[in-house]
């Protein structure tokens, strides 16, 4: 069977195609499909967002697909920027841009309150309109600057629980097996033989 990554993002598909070899699925990104084009975000939550991307992408091609959402929801923030992680600092901002805006809105807050978590939702899809959904999280807190050029987005302010490192000082190896993509993978990967036989 041949799915579908709702991803450009080379580095997913890689971590999915590692993670669903056992299922024998032939797996594709979008870059196979121009015609679908950008699906835009505009649900309230992650599992809206992920849902609206493997639905119309299985739809419109006719095979199982596979789609995530996450951010970073910062506890004395209520939450944010959580859906609003990529873009919190504005339309095209850079992942710096986004962690100085995080680092401005947390200037005043002390080491005992910079508790977050990241947030990782997975549906996939089958054209037939069956699907599977599968979250993850990684808790840690909000460091007081940048540390490390592993990984991307926030990932150099946030301190895992356990760790006294950043996501940004650890191999990819060590991330994916404590990160909220990581357990969410793990979760879908329980799951997915439910819509694959």
């Amino acid at each position: 069977m041949k799915a579908v990554i709702a991803t450009k993002n080379k580095g997913k598909l890689k971590e999915l195609q590692n993670l669903l070899s056992d299922f024998g699925l032939e797996i594709v990104s979008l870059d196979e499909f121009d015609e679908i084009g950008e699906i835009v975000e505009d649900g309230d939550t992650f599992f809206e967002n992920a849902m609206k991307k493997a639905r119309t992408v299985a739809e419109r091609t006719g095979l199982l697909a596979i789609a995530d959402d996450s951010g970073l929801e910062v506890d004395c923030l209520n939450g944010r920027p959580g859906i609003y992680s990529a873009r919190f600092a504005g339309e095209n901002c850079s992942d710096q841009d986004n962690n100085q805006k995080l680092l401005s809105e947390m200037k005043d807050v002390p080491a005992e309150k910079r508790g977050a978590q990241f947030r990782c939702v997975i549906v996939a899809y089958r054209p037939d309109g069956k699907w599977v959904s599968a979250e993850g999280v990684c808790r840690g807190t909000i460091g007081f600057e940048p540390v490390g050029d592993q990984g991307f987005g926030y990932d150099p302010l946030f301190i895992p629980e356990g760790e006294d490192r950043t996501m940004a000082q650890m191999t990819r190896e060590e991330k994916n097996k404590i990160s909220h993509r990581g357990k969410a993978l793990q979760d879908l990967k329980s799951k997915i033989e439910q819509i694959i036989q």
